[in-house]
Parts: structure tokens; C-alpha cells; sequence
């Protein structure tokens, strides 16, 4: 399995017990809908690797107690510690409405109320205090605040976002 066929779910923060068991921080709004994996992947050197779940349930309710087949001892359960936990992009609950993932509108067309088209979005900087389409139009760089408020409409069918953003943000890159 690829990297890029699969999301990241979160990562194993800390042992639980002496017999294997992990805590794993899950980064998503709803960790109750993973609490009955059968199987997961972890990244371990670069690699993503397949795990079989004995058993898991959530933990103070940000946290995911898992106990892996094979994983038996704190010996073994250090040898995970800070995997990233992964899964297949098709498990993924489908979002609807405004409502996306950042990898499905990577190309996808933003067109501003005011302005027209304005680009295809290349990737999403999330690193920043508030994540950013980064926008490509014809070479220049643009990039526009992921904020509710300036989303209008997200057309999945017609590859396309139809925003509205305050009057001359998208020319402060022309």
C-alpha cells in the first residue's frame, strides 16, 4: 500500500500497558467511527506495514486504546512508538455540501464571485495559523484563506469552488 492511497488517522502518543497495549492520538472530529478497526496500517522506516487490531476502544475520548496481534510486550510496543497511523483513502467517510477533504480539490478550478476564475488549486498549506489554497494561475502564485465564509459552493462533479473573497485580495498577486 502506497502513501498516497491512504490518510493519515494519527499517531501512538504512548504504551498503555505491560502487555502491548498503545494509546494512539487520532487527529479527526469523530474518533468513534475507527474504534472497530480490524486492521491498520502503520509507517515504520518510510514503509507502511499492515497491523491486525485484537482490540480497541477510545480512551478519555481523544485517544484510541489499541491492542495489536503480535505486539505483546513493552519491548515490542516501543518498537512502534510514534508510527503514524494510516488507512485506505476509500474508508474515508464521504463528506457532502462545503465540506472536503484537502487531497480530493487539489486540482480542482476557484473561481471568486467577483473576479472570474482565478486558478487551479495545486496543493493546501496547512501549516499556517489558518490553511491556504495555494493557487496556481498561469505561473503566479495565489493563495486564499480557507475560511467558511469566503466558501460558497463546492461543485465536486464540476471540479470547481466558488468563493467570495473580500475586494482585492486576489489582485495583491497581479
Amino acid at each position: 500500500m502506497k502513501k498516497e492511497d491512504c490518510f493519515y488517522l494519527g499517531k501512538i502518543v504512548k504504551k498503555y500497558s505491560f502487555k502491548g497495549e498503545v494509546l494512539a492520538k487520532l487527529d479527526t472530529d469523530q474518533p468513534d467511527i475507527y474504534e472497530n478497526l480490524d486492521a491498520i496500517f502503520l509507517e515504520l522506516r518510510n514503509n507502511l506495514v499492515p497491523f491486525f487490531i485484537e482490540s480497541s476502544q477510545l480512551h478519555k475520548s481523544e485517544l484510541l486504546r489499541i491492542k495489536f496481534e503480535d505486539v505483546d510486550t513493552e519491548a515490542d510496543a516501543d518498537s512502534i512508538m510514534k508510527s503514524g497511523l494510516y488507512l485506505p483513502l476509500d474508508l474515508l467517510p464521504k463528506l457532502e455540501g462545503n465540506k472536503f477533504y484537502f487531497h480530493e480539490v487539489i486540482g480542482f478550478t476557484i473561481t471568486d464571485k467577483n473576479f472570474g476564475d482565478v486558478g487551479i488549486i495545486k496543493a493546501i498549506n496547512d501549516s499556517t495559523a489558518q490553511s491556504l489554497f495555494e493557487i496556481d494561475r498561469d505561473g503566479i502564485e495565489i493563495l486564499i484563506p480557507m475560511n467558511d465564509e469566503f466558501i460558497i459552493k463546492v461543485d465536486r462533479d464540476n471540479k470547481t469552488i466558488l468563493v467570495e473573497t473580500p475586494e482585492g485580495l486576489i489582485d495583491l498577486y497581479l
